[in-house]
């Protein structure tokens, strides 16, 4: 199972919010020196969404995405506002390996198809948020009545091969994942599922092992020191 330390971009500066909600939101400094510090401690791949781009459609983050690339010797997947085929283009030339489509994947599917076409299933990742199962939309902020399930088969007939499924009510309390609803994914269709959200313990990632997920999104208990991720990265590698 593979690990994805998280940096998430805000305004420049590495931050994690509770639940989605941007008034809840904790600044950690620099984030070239946060993408340099998981490298050194064995990360394989790194986790970036850019909130500026999620919240408002507008990143303003590229130079920082891209002092990050230059920067590290790792992948790196970005999401968060990516709306077009230009923008993906855009940021695969920066040097991010995947690109991590969220709610332009609900309101235009047809560019996730597009983008698959264009680039391969391996570039192109879709993010599925979800709130009680069903998916939510434009930084969290917009609820639908689209079952995850179903979304996610609608996906994989598309061509898609990651998803990452974030239960948005357990994002950032470090609670747990969301194990019932990952495993659904995982055992109802043949995508490679990434699990999000509420990860808190070393115990935590063997669950999501367990299940048979591809990977699993760690932010706030790396940043808290209750996941050591370079011990982690030697167990699960």
């Amino acid at each position: 199972m593979r690990l994805y330390p998280a940096i998430d971009l805000k305004d420049g500066k590495c931050v994690r919010l509770f639940k989605g909600d941007y008034n809840q939101m904790t600044t950690f400094g620099e984030p070239v020196e946060m993408a340099k510090k998981w490298e050194s401690q064995g990360a394989k791949f790194l986790h970036l969404v850019d909130l500026d781009g999620a919240k408002d459609g507008v990143s303003k983050n590229l130079e920082v995405i891209k002092e990050i690339v230059k920067n590290i010797n790792i992948p790196v997947e970005l999401g968060g506002g990516i709306r077009n085929i230009e923008q993906i283009k855009m940021i695969l030339d920066l040097g991010v390996s995947r690109v991590i489509l969220g709610s332009i994947a609900v309101k235009n599917p047809s560019i996730v198809k597009e983008a698959i076409e264009m680039f391969g299933n391996e570039k192109i990742v879709v993010g599925v948020d979800a709130k009680e199962f069903k998916v939510a939309i434009n930084g969290w902020l917009e609820d639908t009545k689209l079952d995850a399930l179903e979304f996610c088969k609608e996906l994989e007939k598309t061509g898609v091969k990651y998803i990452i499924f974030t239960d948005i009510s357990k994002d950032g309390t470090m609670t747990g994942v969301n194990l019932e609803q990952t495993k659904k994914l995982v055992d109802n269709t043949n995508l490679e599922i990434i699990a999000s959200g509420g990860v808190a313990t070393i115990e935590d990632l063997r669950n999501v092992n367990e299940i048979g997920c591809e990977g699993v999104i760690i932010g706030k208990a790396i940043y808290l020191g209750t996941i050591d991720l370079s011990k982690a990265e030697k167990e699960f590698e």
